[in-house]
């Protein structure tokens, strides 16, 4: 049997087992999604967001992208955003990363990959926004994982720059934002960073006329 055949089988088998629990449960998801969050995640293979939240289909809007970035010029995440606050009305977005990160790794070295190199250019902003903190660290491990950090904090910061979520913090009061980062050594998500309406941000990233 061929890999993607197997994945087939898995699929069966698992459709199966969710009738068997819960005869209504497709029946629920078709007509209608009711998510209260949106998930920002890497797109690495080993991060899904179901399993680690423990949570089934239909609970979790998701989007992913290479290191889970928030890019003020991506109309992909952008759509999505704004489709999960304002359609959806999601009461919280979480940016998750996770160590071990290769995007990040990549973004700390000084080799061409290709044309990721312009995707990867945004966490070498991050970091030179904070290396002041980042080059006196003598483990470069460390070093390692505190970018990681440092890059969901700095993308919940730029989810409240958009006019999509300083508009819905206006208007209804939410949604909260989070930022998390996944451990891959034991399965366990540590909060970096929250933002609720009206948080605190430099001015100039305020827009003042979307009430």
């Amino acid at each position: 049997m061929e890999s993607y055949e197997k994945l087939l089988e898995n699929n069966k088998a698992w459709a199966a087992e969710m009738v068997s629990k819960d005869p209504q449960f497709f029946t629920r998801l078709v007509d209608v999604q009711h998510p209260e969050f949106l998930w920002i995640g890497c797109s690495d293979s080993r991060v899904p967001a179901n399993e680690i939240t423990g949570t089934l289909p239909g609970q979790i809007f998701v989007h992913r992208n290479i290191a889970n970035m928030v890019v003020n010029t991506d109309v992909n995440m952008l759509s999505v955003l704004e489709y999960a606050v304002n359609v959806l009305k999601v009461k919280h977005v979480i940016v998750c990363g996770h160590y071990g990160c290769g995007g990040v790794k990549a973004a700390m070295g000084n080799q061409s990959i290709g044309i990721i190199d312009t995707w990867l250019r945004n966490i070498k902003v991050v970091y030179r926004l904070h290396q002041g903190e980042l080059n006196p660290m003598a483990s470069a491990d460390a070093r390692f994982d505190r970018l990681v950090e440092l890059n969901v904090i700095e993308q919940v910061r730029n989810l409240s720059k958009t006019a999509i979520i300083q508009k819905a913090w206006a208007q209804r009061g939410g949604p909260h934002l989070h930022g998390w980062a996944y451990r891959l050594s034991d399965g366990v998500v540590k909060p970096l960073a929250e933002l609720s309406a009206g948080a605190e941000m430099d001015p100039i990233d305020r827009y003042d006329n979307l009430s």
